[in-house]
């Protein structure tokens, strides 16, 4: 029993308990994890289905190319992406995502373990294992901490929404479907036509 209890004393208490970067650093856990507000969650337990991690393939290589010779980089899951409020100290972040894609354009906000601060961009393809708590969650906090253009996009309906940062708050665009071209706001330059990542 001992033990056992051993092997467990990392593990987040996902009801009760409130953790940090620190706690995270600690967890022994195969499945993805992130923090919310020093929440823990564990998302889908099944890799992500062929449509997700086609149009993220697709869509990571279309803007890698375009970032290229940019100051902006991309990078996909996993990634961990830490929001600090107080301090950007392990032990005071309790927030933590992995986005399924970011744009980062400070370099000053990346290090050996991703990035540290607010993305420039944050996309995140949905799965069937998404919810509307997970999303409505990670809306908040990418709101909240100055993400400045949050796309979410349904593989299976092919469909984008964008949510751009105005003012503190974020704005949606009208809902995108396979064919329509759309610009970017805060990656210069990224015109993207959603058939280039959508099946046919």
């Amino acid at each position: 029993m001992e033990k056992e209890k051993l092997h467990t004393v990392n593990e987040p208490d996902l009801e009760y308990g409130l953790y940090s970067y620190a706690d995270y650093l600690t967890w022994k856990i195969n499945d993805m994890m992130e923090l919310i507000r020093g929440k823990a969650y564990k998302w889908a337990a099944a890799a992500p289905g062929m449509s997700h991690q086609k149009v993220s393939v697709r869509l990571t290589y279309l803007l890698h190319e375009h970032l290229k010779s940019k100051k902006c980089q991309v990078f996909h899951a996993p990634f961990d992406v830490r929001l600090p409020v107080k301090s950007i100290k392990n032990k005071d972040i309790d927030t933590v995502l992995q986005p399924d894609l970011c744009v980062i354009c400070d370099e000053s906000k990346l290090d050996e373990a991703g990035c540290i601060g607010a993305p420039d961009l944050v996309v995140e393809i949905l799965s069937p294992g998404n919810n509307r708590k997970e999303l409505k969650l990670k809306y908040e906090v990418y709101e909240e901490s100055g993400v400045k253009e949050y796309w979410i996009i349904h593989p299976n309906e092919q469909t984008l929404l964008i949510y751009t940062l105005i003012n503190g708050k974020y704005q949606p665009s009208h809902l995108y479907t396979s064919g329509d071209e759309v610009e970017s706001k805060w990656v210069e330059g990224f015109r993207l036509n959603l058939s280039e990542i959508f099946e046919k």
